[in-house]
């Protein structure tokens, strides 16, 4: 569904040259749920803008549903940005003037969708995230994972083909945390693809697969057994492995 093959970004100034990715090589199958991990300034958030079209590149080939990025026109990749790419931003991004339906409406006007179409996805986007009763609420008189279900459900209503979620729950508490990534798995379930980026080690563990970024590479991944998808495979990094090796050698000194 999305892969990326070489891919690099640089960003110039008239003395400095800031490579933030290079030779950055991914592929993400569709239903997938995949975290990105990594430091601060590894390049995560340039990754996540590539990826959903925000930003070209300088080098490489990204191929998105076998469609060629890299050669296509602003306006040609505006359209597949927004025909199969919902955003999920750790500030909600609610309009505060407007109800909890408008909100959700807002993009589907810009995408010229009819008022029957609009009301029925909107209703339909928040019956998933179990606000439909709140409709007529305002941002101010929701909690902050409420707020923070309204943006998903903005993204919904768009019936994207994946999920571009940057720190979601960067701005919750531990137990909204966990209910806004029990949603997200649920809405995985039902075949959206997710890709979230996220400095939080228990979310990541709860995604299928773990994707570190380091200096602008893929330097290792993992994928998980454990809890939600515990009917998934399970493959150990190198780190890990590592780490058993050490282990071993341990305990036969030991012995």
């Amino acid at each position: 569904m999305l892969s990326m093959k070489s891919i690099s970004k640089v960003f110039k100034t008239d003395l400095v040259e800031t490579h933030a990715l290079r030779d950055f090589n991914l592929e993400v199958n569709e239903g997938e749920f995949v975290a990105v991990t990594g430091p601060s300034g590894s390049g995560k958030t340039t990754f996540l803008n590539i990826a959903g079209l925000l930003e070209g590149v300088s080098g490489g080939e990204y191929i998105l549903d076998g469609v060629d990025i890299a050669n296509l026109s602003d306006n040609k990749s505006a359209a597949i940005r927004n025909e199969k790419i919902g955003f999920i931003f750790q500030g909600f991004n609610l309009i505060p003037d407007l109800n909890l339906a408008e909100n959700v409406e807002v993009p589907l006007r810009y995408r010229g969708f009819s008022a029957k179409e609009r009301k029925r996805r909107v209703q339909h986007a928040l019956e998933q995230v179990g606000l439909a009763a709140r409709m007529k609420h305002l941002p101010s008189q929701l909690s902050g994972g409420q707020q923070q279900r309204v943006a998903i459900a903005r993204a919904l209503a768009g019936e994207p083909r994946f999920l571009l979620a940057d720190e979601p729950t960067g701005n919750l508490d531990s137990m909204m945390a966990r209910q806004v990534m029990e949603l997200l798995e649920e809405i995985n379930k039902a075949g959206t693809t997710i890709i979230m980026v996220t400095h939080d080690a228990e979310l990541a563990r709860r995604a299928q697969r773990n994707i570190q970024i380091v200096d602008g590479q893929v330097c290792d991944f993992t994928m998980y057994q454990g809890g939600a998808n515990a009917d998934k495979p399970h493959l150990v990094s190198d780190a890990d492995k590592s780490d058993e090796l050490a282990q071993a050698t341990a305990e036969k000194v030991a012995s």
